[in-house]
């Protein structure tokens, strides 16, 4: 999981773009949980926490942008 300070440097387009990619991450280990086959259980709530942490500093970004 990148660091949070990490992901704040990130422009808008590539926040987009890392949410897409970890939503898609998360659909494949869901997949792996129902046939049985995931090898790491822990990593759909990493990948959970790392989607909440790009949308909260997306909307952080729309607020300030209001607020100028």
């Amino acid at each position: 999981m990148k660091a949070t300070k990490e992901i704040k440097e990130l422009s808008a387009a590539e926040l987009n773009n890392r949410e897409a990619e970890l939503k898609q991450e998360l659909f494949t280990l869901r997949f792996q949980l129902a046939v049985n086959r995931l090898e790491n259980p822990m990593r759909i709530k990493a990948v959970k926490k790392e989607i909440a942490v790009v949308k909260t500093i997306r909307r952080q970004r729309e607020i300030e942008a209001a607020n100028k």
